[in-house]
């Protein structure tokens, strides 16, 4: 028999498995990426309820090298949300988050570091005053953890060079640059994060970059493609 295992995991998409089953992606902080298949039904392993997209639950699990789908034996909700499910700015935010993180955390090896920055993100839909930064911060963290968080610009350098990740002075080499304002704001997102400050950052420069981004993610995570929450996001966020 498998070992028993107990981890933190967050949860990024769930699929009927059956009638009594669910077939379970979650990032965990244990194992990075993972598989899971568990029982729903009146003995089950977890409730349905605990296994919504981006549940916060500690998971006890089964782990076999010899196989992609683990199972698991228990699942508790560790962190409900507030109000965020009912307030239509942060339950956009909620989705945008499930898309990124679905697309991009598929790394089957445990990352504490970006674990903790996941669950940091998570905490500030429920608690964060401006929730229309979030899907930027989102990225930029990351791109951070991923390897490919662009470097500050040198002086005269007011382009970014989305395919090189880089920021430039001078003509674009190729369709695919931030132009000024909008690489300046990049600049000046990037500067805040590093000093831990809070940017005030208009509604159309930030939709405007998010756009940007999303580009730069799709050069730069293999399978990104396209999101269809950003279109909710510009809606609801001013």
């Amino acid at each position: 028999m498998s070992p028993l295992h107990t981890t933190r995991a967050i949860v990024l998409r769930a699929f009927r498995h059956g009638d009594n089953s669910v077939v379970l992606k979650a990032y965990t902080e244990a194992f990075g990426a993972r598989t899971y298949v568990a029982r729903t039904g009146k003995r089950g392993a977890a409730r349905p309820a605990y296994l919504q997209p981006l549940a916060r639950v500690e998971l006890v699990v089964t782990e076999s090298r010899e196989r992609d789908m683990h199972r698991i034996q228990e699942a508790r909700l560790r962190l409900p949300y507030g109000d965020s499910h009912t307030d239509q700015a942060r339950a956009a935010v909620l989705l945008f988050m499930q898309e990124v993180f679905y697309r991009t955390l598929r790394e089957e090896s445990p990352d504490t570091a970006l674990f903790n920055c996941l669950e940091q993100l998570l905490a500030e839909v429920d608690t964060g005053s401006r929730p229309g930064m979030l899907p930027l911060l989102v990225l930029l963290r990351l791109a951070k953890h991923l390897g490919f968080l662009p470097e500050l610009p040198q002086p005269g350098e007011d382009r970014f060079d989305m395919q090189e990740g880089w920021f430039f002075r001078g003509p674009a080499p190729h369709a695919h640059c931030m132009e000024p304002p909008i690489a300046s704001v990049l600049a000046e997102l990037l500067r805040a994060e590093i000093n831990g400050d809070d940017p005030l950052i208009g509604g159309a420069a930030r939709r405007e970059l998010l756009d940007q981004l999303l580009v730069f993610f799709r050069m730069h995570v293999e399978g990104f493609g396209q999101l269809r929450s950003p279109e909710v996001l510009h809606a609801l966020l001013h």
